[in-house]
């Protein structure tokens, strides 16, 4: 069922179709983090950053989000504060990190660890907080 916003209007089902995405890269997020896979925690909380900026954007213009991963621009597009703004340019290089062991140089467990994960986690919550507060 699409989500009601305080305004009385519902989201668009492409909107909610990137909102429910990016909700559930964020439990997905979350869950990792619990079970000690802070790797695949911070992949996650990158991938529900930029589904939660898009379906912003998309709410906003109407039409399909840019097909970019940079996380700063699309910060930039929906206009987020510098404090955000730097949080997503130390998310974004993460995408590659988490995914790429040879980008890494080592494998990607290696790299990260549970305050790495939690700083990630954390901050994911507040952009989350942030986007549902535009969709609304």
């Amino acid at each position: 069922m699409p989500e009601v916003p305080r305004s009385g209007c519902v989201l668009r089902p492409e909107t909610q179709l990137w909102w429910n995405q990016a909700k559930r890269d964020f439990q997905v997020a979350r869950r990792n983090h619990r079970s000690r896979d802070y790797d695949v925690a911070v992949f996650y909380s990158e991938q529900a950053v930029q589904k939660a900026l898009k379906a912003v954007i998309l709410h906003r213009t109407e039409r399909p989000p840019p097909k970019i991963h940079n996380l700063v621009e699309l910060g930039r597009i929906v206009g987020v504060d510098p404090s955000m703004s730097l949080f997503l340019a130390d998310l974004a290089p993460q995408y590659i990190r988490t995914r790429y062991p040879d980008a890494a140089g080592q494998v990607t467990t290696v790299l990260f660890d549970g305050r790495t994960s939690l700083k990630f986690v954390r901050g994911v919550g507040t952009v989350m907080a942030w986007c549902r507060n535009r969709l609304r």
